[in-house]
């Protein structure tokens, strides 16, 4: 087999680089002998990164290596574009369900075409999504181009929950995992739940699936993830449990019958906690989420909730920072209780 004959001392940024572009062979070892590294280069393409690189490359044998490539890997040995483009391939990328979200650097966009498929015939997905600029509006919509195939509407397993949903045209935030599983972690055993801002049920089906709520009612505005809504309680089989109501949850009638309330939106979230408390009886528990620039925290989301909550007795059970939401700003969430 060929072999890139290097000197010891300057082998490992070398070696990285040869890996980096494809050009490598990981399935034989590298071999040492006296001050000289011998790195197994790949059949096709020895001539030019010898010219390239000026390596001497040399006939030998190494030992099989066996170990299992990562999906990265497997993409940069297989895609067919020059070697100097490899390095530039995204490493990053969102899969829900069968459908994949990534962004292409600008020096590759001639290719993306190429780039897409190969990374769906890797991964196994069966569409190829690519952000193409911010969330926006009121109903928090996606901005994605399909890159490859055309069906964005999937069906997402996350910590045994279904979430069927449309990857173009819904949100569905991966940083949100955790906080997600822990709302099915809580014990609602008994308890009348109000998700205020439940989507296709990002917080509502936890709760409902594992949380053993006794009723949760999920108010949603957008009709489309109102629809998803319904047909995810189906899919996880909680009808029984989730009461959706399509429109602004400030219509929702009643007072002081809420055991919990969820507040699982960002940017104008504040504009609701009158709301909540209104619905909030006493023993009532609120997870209030809110963007805050670092500096303000605790006193900004912590003076908000104190001045919704209107003179009824409260107490902080406690604030934590959800994920980092843009440079010097968290999303956080507050739980907080109503005593009274």
């Amino acid at each position: 087999m060929k072999l890139a004959r290097v000197p010891k001392s300057g082998a490992e940024p070398l070696r990285k680089k040869l890996f980096s572009i494809g050009a490598a062979r990981k399935d034989f070892s590298i071999y040492e002998n006296n001050d000289e590294i011998f790195i197994p280069i790949k059949e096709n393409i020895a001539d030019g990164v010898s010219r390239e690189y000026g390596l001497e490359i040399v006939e030998g044998s190494c030992e099989e290596q066996i170990w299992r490539r990562s999906p990265y890997d497997r993409i940069v040995e297989e895609i067919a574009i020059d070697c100097s483009l490899k390095p530039h391939l995204p490493r990053k990328w969102e899969m829900f369900g069968n459908v994949l979200v990534l962004r292409i650097p600008a020096g590759l966009k001639d290719m993306e075409s190429e780039i897409a498929g190969k990374y769906a015939e890797v991964l196994g997905a069966k569409t190829v999504c690519e952000e193409a600029g911010i969330i926006t509006g009121d109903y928090r919509s996606p901005n994605l181009r399909v890159l490859y195939g055309s069906d964005t509407e999937t069906i997402h397993l996350e910590n045994g929950i279904y979430y069927k949903f449309d990857v173009a045209k819904i949100m569905f935030s991966s940083g949100n995992v955790k906080e997600r599983g822990r709302m099915g972690e809580l014990d609602c055993r008994g308890q009348t739940v109000v998700d205020m801002f439940a989507g296709i049920g990002y917080f509502t089906l936890p709760i409902a699936v594992r949380a053993g709520a006794r009723k949760v009612i999920a108010c949603e505005i957008n009709p489309l993830a109102h629809r998803y809504l319904q047909e995810n309680t189906e899919i996880n089989h909680v009808e029984g449990t989730v009461v959706p109501f399509h429109g602004d949850n400030r219509d929702l009638p009643g007072e002081r019958f809420a055991d919990r309330i969820v507040m699982g939106y960002v940017g104008t979230t504040e504009k609701f906690l009158d709301n909540a408390v209104r619905m909030a009886r006493p023993g009532c528990v609120i997870h209030y989420h809110e963007t805050c620039p670092i500096n303000l925290l605790p006193d900004r989301p912590l003076a908000r909730v104190a001045r919704a909550a209107a003179g009824r007795k409260h107490e902080t059970i406690g604030i934590r920072e959800v994920k980092s939401y843009a440079p010097s700003t968290s999303h956080v969430v507050v739980d907080f209780r109503i005593l009274d």
